[in-house]
């Protein structure tokens, strides 16, 4: 279960790290958890798709916006090839 916390950052670090999450494709708050999560040496157990494909848009990435299409194609990707007889 995720809490939530409030920070505060120097104008040039929060527009560099809002950058820095754009081109990784994640949101701000994600790269942060990341950020955290690696110094504190946790490791992360499964998380399912949802997790994975966000819920809301940091206006960073088009991920939200397209997150059925790239689900599909995350589990079509996913399915054994058929062999042809």
């Amino acid at each position: 279960m995720m809490s939530r916390c409030q920070i505060s950052l120097e104008s040039e670090v929060q527009r560099r790290a809002r950058k820095r999450a754009s081109d990784l494709g994640v949101s701000l708050a994600e790269y942060i958890r990341r950020l955290v999560a690696r110094d504190l040496g946790s490791s992360r157990t499964a998380i399912g798709p949802a997790a994975a494909f966000g819920l809301g848009s940091s206006g960073g990435s088009d991920v939200a916006r397209n997150r059925g299409a790239m689900v599909a194609e995350a589990f079509a990707s996913r399915r054994p090839k058929r062999r042809l007889p």
